[in-house]
């Protein structure tokens, strides 16, 4: 039975390509200020919020939350970057945050997009195929990439890049797995998903393990298939999801020891995408079924220093009802209010939601199609 490529190039990519050919060439998006309740004075300032954008549309779009003002900055890019005739770009798939600058990665236009972090002006573009996500360690910058055009099953493996953070140049590259995804970096090795998302008949199924020493490949973690998220806890675990095949492989999160490089742990949940904060692993599914074509939902936290999933929330006053489709996640370390994003229908703005502690919706505001990624500011 044939398959489809990847979740985030499924139902959002049918339906871009569906209005592509009705829309006339698009225009960058101009800035527009939103006030929202300010919050407590914490070394977290604000975070940066990237809107994915419709495939082929150039929508993606970086909106800014002022956290100490109490201001919601939406389509900053355009307004600091007004030369650039398309925007941000196509397809906005990852933020990081280090240093002084700022890195959004820009999937369908192939760049990385290197900007100040306190106003916003493009630094260099550089260019990278098809590159997926960003992680940064000790002065240097990791971008992963599918490489070959969206979607050809002929595709080459992918690469992990290498980026100097003071010259922005690249510096090495390495041969990881086909269509590889999130990274994470514990104690000097980087470790890789690999998603092999362009061949459902054949998915991969490993996290390759990086020297960043030597910057060789030492080992491939056998996992399960079409594998995405991947994030570090402070005892050095990953934790790894899998999305299945959509079909009869249902999703899965596993836990890897990074002394043994062994799976140790398996929870038969679905995540879709999870952020890590102390002890806790706060974390939404949307899995979706070919079979039934439709989706199921769910949120929850991990006790990630005793490995068990929590029967605790963090939303409890029933918003949750009205978030059609959660699609991106932060919490604050220090008010541990927690972020949640709806993409909604994919084709038309979505919602921020702030909710506090206790779960209680603080605010919610507009923002740019299918917002996803973030990075605090500090």
């Amino acid at each position: 039975m044939k398959k489809l490529i990847p979740y985030r190039l499924s139902l959002a990519v049918l339906l871009s390509i569906s209005l592509f050919a009705c829309r006339k060439e698009p225009m960058p998006i101009p800035e527009d200020d939103i006030v929202v309740p300010p919050g407590p004075s914490t070394p977290v300032k604000g975070f940066y919020l990237v809107n994915e954008g419709n495939m082929n549309m150039n929508r993606a779009s970086l909106d800014y939350m002022d956290l100490t003002a109490g201001l919601y900055r939406r389509n900053i890019y355009n307004q600091a970057n007004p030369a650039v005739v398309k925007g941000l770009g196509d397809v906005g798939n990852d933020v990081g945050v280090y240093g002084s600058k700022l890195y959004v990665v820009v999937n369908i236009s192939n760049k990385v997009e290197v900007m100040d972090v306190k106003t916003g002006k493009r630094i260099k573009q550089i260019d990278i195929i098809n590159c997926r996500y960003i992680t940064f360690h000790n002065g240097k910058a990791y971008v992963s990439a599918y490489l070959g055009t969206v979607g050809d099953p002929a595709a080459p493996n992918g690469i992990v890049a290498e980026i100097d953070t003071t010259s922005l140049t690249e510096i090495r590259r390495i041969n990881v797995g086909r269509q590889p995804e999130e990274m994470a970096v514990v104690r000097e090795k980087l470790y890789v998903a690999n998603s092999g998302g362009y061949t459902p008949s054949n998915y991969e199924r490993t996290v390759s393990v990086i020297d960043l020493n030597s910057f060789q490949v030492v080992n491939k973690i056998d996992v399960g298939i079409n594998l995405n998220r991947l994030k570090s806890d402070k005892y050095g675990d990953l934790y790894v999801t899998s999305r299945g095949d959509y079909y009869d492989i249902p999703s899965k999160l596993f836990v890897i020891d990074t002394k043994t490089e062994k799976v140790k742990k398996t929870f038969d949940i679905g995540v879709s995408n999870l952020f890590i904060d102390d002890n806790s692993a706060y974390f939404y599914s949307t899995e979706f079924s070919y079979l039934t074509g439709g989706y199921v939902i769910n949120y929850g936290i991990i006790d990630v220093k005793n490995e068990v999933l929590t029967d605790k929330k963090f939303i409890t006053d029933g918003t949750e009802k009205e978030i059609t489709i959660p699609y991106g996640i932060a919490v604050n370390p220090y008010t541990k209010d927690v972020y949640v994003t709806d993409a909604k229908d994919y084709v038309s703005p979505g919602t921020l939601y702030s909710f506090d502690p206790a779960g209680k919706k603080k605010f919610q505001v507009t923002t740019g199609d299918i917002p996803a990624h973030f990075a605090f500011v500090y």
